[in-house]
């Protein structure tokens, strides 16, 4: 058995690593919640910037963030490369956000043209009618993550629309034989072509950011009180148990 110094060490030590672990996530949440308010603060800011050229946006990428800067493009739709995001939830519906290749003269790039509603069968993919020949678009640039993935993503059997689990531009890139700039660009909520255009550039705001934080940081008050209350009543039942064993005559 574990003498009292160590069982006392153990549980000192259990409580400081959780205590610390849940004040790190809240200084976390607090941190995501200042990140969202300064992309805030600039989308605000560059709606009063003049649209830029796909040129003048691969320029701008080497030497400072790209992220939400309006552009204006003009460029011809590749009729055949579609593909289809799939688990996009809109309003409780399940459907897929649609992307289009535009072959345009700074570079071929992804197109988000918009969410579309998908089958209760699976087997079944919603019919799109893909955009052709010359357009000359407005939209925002935007940088892809990518996510946790189950299990890698293999074209083998490629059919256009072509349904993926996440935009990984690379892949995208050799499987059209195309080198697909590293951004996409989401369309202008006012552009006539495309879907229905229900992308928001923020998904959890700020102020969500701050009561997950605000939780945390309770949770580990209360971590802490809880444990002191434990080893207190613990320490007192022990004594008590001393004592009645001292007088207990022999």
């Amino acid at each position: 058995m574990l003498s009292s110094n160590k069982l006392n060490f153990l549980w000192l030590i259990l409580t400081v690593l959780v205590f610390f672990a849940l004040v790190k996530l809240g200084f976390w949440q607090s941190s995501r919640a200042l990140e969202k308010e300064q992309r805030l603060a600039r989308i605000e800011q560059l709606k009063s910037q003049e649209p830029l050229s796909l040129r003048q946006v691969n320029l701008l990428a080497e030497k400072e963030d790209i992220n939400d800067m309006p552009a204006l493009v003009e460029g011809v739709f590749d009729k055949q490369t579609v593909f289809l995001l799939d688990n996009q939830v809109n309003k409780g519906r399940l459907g897929y956000r649609v992307y289009q290749v535009l072959v345009a003269e700074g570079g071929t790039v992804l197109v988000n043209l918009g969410w579309v509603k998908g089958s209760i069968n699976r087997q079944n993919l919603p019919k799109i009618s893909s955009l052709s020949g010359k357009h000359l678009i407005r939209g925002h640039v935007r940088l892809t993550e990518v996510g946790m993935q189950l299990q890698k993503q293999v074209f083998s059997d490629v059919k256009w629309p072509l349904r993926i689990q996440q935009v990984e531009l690379d892949k995208l890139s050799i499987l059209i034989d195309r080198q697909l700039l590293p951004f996409i660009i989401y369309l202008d909520r006012n552009e006539k072509i495309g879907f229905e255009k229900n992308w928001q550039p923020i998904v959890m705001p700020p102020e969500k950011h701050r009561a997950y934080a605000f939780q945390w940081i309770s949770l580990a008050i209360v971590w802490v009180v809880l444990m002191v209350w434990a080893k207190l009543t613990v320490n007192k039942t022990g004594k008590k148990k001393s004592l009645l064993l001292k007088k207990r005559p022999k």
